[in-house]
């Protein structure tokens, strides 16, 4: 069993409502994905003890740990082109004004709707953009992964502590 990057998308939602008690179809709706995928999602989570199959509950201190430290390097992140899109890591709202950039131009997710121009950065879904439209705690979280993916020691620092804080494992 391998985790796949839609995984941690699912875990991400999971988590940012405390769980789930609506069919698979509502859920990949959401997210952008069918519901073959959710439900494969899900038992891969339940697999890699990510997930309470029986409480449908995130390990949210588990889910911390592999975010910080195993989807860097898993689900790495690089930055290309010159595109417009959504803000994601440091230029995403959750951390916007908390890191300088100086004449750096901003990460985003390439998006046909997005007003930023920024360096373009391949989300962990290809859904994830429009499921974070959909959802500013999703795409504060999907941010804060991405910072981890991305940032340097002082972002990726800075991200862990706000993952702390939206995914307190007490409570």
């Amino acid at each position: 069993m391998d985790l796949k990057p839609q995984d941690v998308l699912v875990a991400l939602k999971l988590a940012s409502e405390g769980g789930w008690e609506r069919p698979y179809a509502a859920l990949a709706e959401e997210l952008g994905m069918s519901a073959s995928e959710v439900h494969a999602a899900i038992r891969r989570l339940a697999e890699a003890r990510l997930l309470e199959p029986e409480g449908k509950k995130v390990r949210l201190a588990a889910l911390r740990n592999f975010l910080v430290h195993g989807v860097p390097y898993a689900f790495p992140a690089r930055s290309r082109e010159v595109t417009r899109g959504l803000p994601t890591g440091w230029a995403a709202p959750v951390m916007s004004g908390k890191v300088l950039s100086g004449d750096q131009l901003p990460p985003v997710w390439p998006d046909p709707e997005g007003e930023v121009q920024g360096v373009a950065v391949r989300p962990l879904y290809s859904s994830a953009p429009k499921a974070a439209r959909k959802d500013s705690k999703l795409y504060a979280l999907l941010a804060l992964v991405d910072a981890l993916r991305l940032g340097r020691a002082r972002e990726r620092a800075m991200a862990e502590v706000q993952l702390g804080e939206l995914l307190p494992s007490h409570g």
